[in-house]
């Protein structure tokens, strides 16, 4: 009956949050997801594994393989390919021109420079073809297997293509480099040239690094004729961090706060166990007490939707029949949860306390005159 009791007032303690439940909001974007940086979870999703053109979202994995293969502070010496490219934005590179590999770095990822891209390549793995093969096997070895590039800037090709999913997998990725998150979260940005001396001021592409939402951290625009109008952002708010990206949008800043403002409100923590909070009751045979409480062996918290708590549920699988006496922190049994039929989480549960046997005489009695329970 204990048992019973607690599970019906777990459940009841989730199906009441604090905000009311809101329905994903209806964005203008072709394909969506909100990711848990810390998790990798996702919270919203729109056509994750539609593929698509990523346009200059491209420039992510760029500088993944240039920050992992290479030094900042490395002078690049700009080739005669690397300044040819014109299409697109791109800074004032001429042949010869010597650059640190920082600043190519800060053109491509804040202002999208396109032939900043090139340079980074050629330096980096001495050709375009070599670099892009590097790229391509660093996606499937993250996991984005729906993810192809044939180049390094992002310009429209049939074989260049992502998805929603794989751009989210790849930027959480690259947010583990504390490179990578600084030159994504600036504003604006000094290039500066070796030779010739020299200086170039960029802005951000990303507006909303603007303040026009608080708590945004990066990362990154892209827009060409084929890939439409897309954004990679990072927001924090309250110590939870969402990586959205939104692709081919009529409005990308709009359907980005919206997915974002979806995720805030909706995704809440809750704690399934507790090392310091009774799970359950189990009945001890001979023992000074007649029960012991069991609580987690560790605390587990997870983060759901709001209009995922009324399918949450709790499974117990006790030990059965335990005779005294009982060690502090025997493991007795597991606490489960459901979402639906998958597994979130499975905990050992553990007694709270000893329970020792009754003494002798209180055992002889028992067994003459019965239980006094």
């Amino acid at each position: 009956m204990l048992l019973r009791a607690f599970f019906i007032v777990l459940l009841l303690s989730f199906a009441v949050p604090h905000a009311s439940y809101a329905k994903p909001p209806s964005i203008s974007a072709d394909a969506a997801v909100m990711m848990d940086e810390k998790t990798g979870r996702l919270y919203f999703e729109k056509n994750p594994l539609k593929q698509r053109p990523p346009a200059s979202l491209t420039k992510i994995m760029t500088a993944i393989i240039a920050l992992e293969n290479s030094s900042p502070g490395d002078v690049v010496t700009v080739s005669k390919n690397a300044a040819s490219v014109y299409e697109g934005q791109t800074i004032s590179l001429r042949t010869g021109d010597k650059i640190t590999l920082d600043n190519l770095l800060k053109a491509a990822l804040v202002y999208s420079a396109n032939n900043s891209t090139v340079a980074i390549a050629e330096h980096v793995a001495g050709s375009e073809k070599i670099f892009l093969e590097m790229m391509n096997e660093k996606a499937r070895l993250i996991g984005a297997v729906n993810t192809h590039f044939t180049n390094t800037n992002g310009y429209t090709h049939p074989n260049h293509y992502s998805t929603a999913c794989d751009l989210a997998l790849i930027t959480r990725y690259a947010l583990n480099n504390p490179a990578f998150r600084k030159y994504v979260r600036s504003k604006e940005a000094n290039v500066e040239w070796i030779e010739p001396k020299k200086s170039e001021k960029i802005n951000s592409t990303n507006r909303l690094l603007g303040g026009s939402y608080p708590g945004i951290e990066g990362v990154k625009t892209g827009s060409t004729s084929a890939a439409g109008n897309c954004l990679i952002v990072l927001a924090n708010r309250d110590g939870r961090s969402l990586i959205t990206v939104v692709l081919d949008c009529y409005d990308r800043y709009q359907d980005t706060m919206a997915v974002l403002d979806y995720g805030f409100n909706q995704i809440v923590s809750l704690e399934l166990c507790s090392t310091d909070k009774t799970s359950a009751y189990l009945p001890v045979r001979g023992g000074k007490e007649s029960s012991v409480a069991l609580v987690g062996e560790k605390n587990h918290t997870i983060d759901l939707l709001r209009s995922d708590l009324p399918m949450l549920k709790r499974k117990l699988d006790l030990v059965p029949d335990i005779s005294a006496p009982v060690s502090y922190r025997q493991k007795l049994g597991k606490e489960s949860f459901y979402l639906g039929d998958r597994k979130l989480a499975s905990i050992d549960l553990v007694a709270e306390k000893q329970i020792p046997r009754k003494g002798l005489g209180a055992r002889l009695y028992e067994k003459i005159f019965g239980s006094q329970s």
